[in-house]
């Protein structure tokens, strides 16, 4: 579970500074980085399990 949640905090920093530099708006960044992060870690999480029985 920590894996997950520093890879959350590493992926919104991410996601913040990539939006806020193509778009140059720090609320469009904000947005970004709050929704896709959150998205895309649900979707790691779930990728993990899977891999997890596939490996078994």
């Amino acid at each position: 579970m920590i894996k997950s949640i520093t890879f959350t905090v590493m992926h919104f920093v991410i996601a913040f500074s990539v939006a806020w530099v193509l778009t140059g708006d720090w609320a469009v960044g904000g947005v970004i980085a709050l929704v896709e992060p959150l998205v895309n870690s649900v979707g790691y999480f779930f990728h993990e399990k899977i891999w997890a029985k596939v490996l078994a």
